[in-house]
């Protein structure tokens, strides 16, 4: 019921968007309903934590002023926050208007996430203002849940002290690691991060190898795609890495992505291949012993001449249980607005506070100038490499098939048969979809 009327104020709303707007309409600005009609009212945003998030909650007494609407912020580690966005998911209780999710959560969480199209229809917001994975990650079924808050593409990060040419290719990559074996043993060439620590991590860089050989992880029919000749050739490749040319570090298999950012960060490996915005931690001399002389970051290596890469986000959505949403509306209109995504990337220092962040989610920021001259360029990168970017299949049942893939990755590269593996994964995967009604 809470939904429905929401819903149903926004069909009321919208049949009055094409009326003359009135001339105080003109002085609010990122769309904000003018009269603060939500005066008083407090909403409260569960959000993972994050320095970008943090550059956020410290401008929002701007919101605040706009609207009379306040905002109250509860932050959670990421490796906690599937745990919780479940549980509010089963309460149904509204005690948070807003959530912060990852993409591949929002498919079983879709029933309690409010769709926004006729909002952003009102309010004249576009999904085209976000590079289109980017988009995709926040959509379910041809409906947007959200907007991609905080969003990521992939680059090879290299050490320039120690590589003077990056790589190009995966061959690149073994070729440089072998060098680096020889002239640097103490560093291991490559961070990687084998481990199924349950958010399936490992398959990150493993659907580079599989969408570059022309792989699919489904079918039309929703049968498993893993399975072709040119998908486990690609699998193999990308279990070599670790089982064969031994160019990651020896602790790879024990590797979550934090671990292997921290064995970049000590200067215990020279390349990594991660999201983009590790990039910050990477030059902060609180959390890292390199500098920015040291760190450089190119576009992701190709396998057998094709590069595709994986994008990933977390988009902020409206609980359909909360008391709040036209307030919570309001909030997200404010919140996305391309000015503070811009700004949020250039400014160093908000309320007095550090804030150091190279994510950014618009179009017009990824290639804005200003914000390229500030993260060494690092959006123009990240841009380029969104060109050949999917995300994750958007179903229900993804989070149980990704597991059953994880584990089947992680025992590959603890030295297991990498094509009976791939293809036991793919009879536990079509056992998961007959039973959800997916495959016939």
């Amino acid at each position: 019921m809470q939904r429905r009327t929401f819903l149903t104020g926004v069909s009321t709303l919208a049949m009055v968007a094409g009326l003359p707007r009135l001339s105080m309409a003109q002085d609010i600005p990122f769309g904000l309903t003018p009269g603060r009609p939500f005066e008083g009212t407090t909403i409260n945003v569960l959000s993972v934590v994050t320095p970008q998030f943090d550059g956020l909650r410290l401008r929002d007494q701007e919101f605040t002023e706009l609207t009379g609407i306040n905002v109250e912020w509860t932050f959670i580690p990421f490796g906690s926050l599937q745990e919780r966005v479940n549980a509010e998911g089963i309460a149904a209780n509204g005690t948070f208007d807003v959530v912060n999710y990852l993409d591949s959560w929002g498919p079983p969480n879709a029933h309690w996430l409010a769709r926004i199209d006729d909002l952003m229809a009102r309010d004249g917001i576009s999904m085209d203002r976000y590079p289109p994975a980017f988009a995709r990650s926040a959509q379910y079924e041809g409906e947007t849940l959200g907007f991609p808050l905080r969003a990521h593409a992939q680059l090879m990060f290299y050490r320039k002290d120690l590589i003077e040419t990056p790589p190009e290719t995966w061959d690149d990559v073994i070729r440089i690691g072998g060098e680096l074996a020889e002239s640097n043993p103490d560093i291991a060439p490559l961070a990687l991060y084998y481990n199924n620590d349950g958010n399936r991590q490992n398959l990150f860089i493993w659907i580079n190898f599989l969408w570059a050989a022309g792989g699919r992880i489904f079918n039309d029919d929703f049968t498993a795609g893993w399975t072709s000749d040119e998908a486990i050739a690609a699998t193999e490749a990308y279990i070599a890495l670790h089982t064969e040319h031994q160019v990651t570090n020896p602790n790879s298999l024990a590797f979550v992505e934090q671990d292997a950012r921290q064995s970049f960060m000590q200067g215990n490996s020279a390349m990594i291949p991660v999201w983009w915005w590790a990039y910050s931690g990477f030059i902060n001399p609180d959390s890292s012993t390199l500098t920015a002389d040291q760190v450089g970051f190119v576009g992701m290596p190709s396998y057998e001449g094709t590069t595709a890469t994986y994008a990933i986000s977390m988009p902020f959505s409206i609980s359909t249980y909360s008391q709040n949403q036209e307030a919570a509306w309001e909030f997200l209109k404010w919140l996305s607005n391309p000015d503070m995504d811009r700004a949020n990337a250039i400014e160093r220092e908000v309320g007095g506070e550090t804030i150091i962040n190279n994510v950014v989610t618009h179009v017009s920021s990824l290639t804005d100038p200003d914000v390229n001259a500030a993260n060494a360029g690092i959006q123009e990168a990240a841009y380029d490499s969104l060109r050949n970017s999917d995300i994750m299949p958007q179903i229900a049942e993804w989070p149980e098939v990704g597991d059953i893939l994880s584990a089947a990755i992680a025992e590959a590269a603890a030295g297991g048969d990498v094509r009976e593996l791939m293809m036991a994964a793919a009879e536990q995967s079509d056992r998961v979809l007959r039973r959800a009604g997916r495959i016939q």
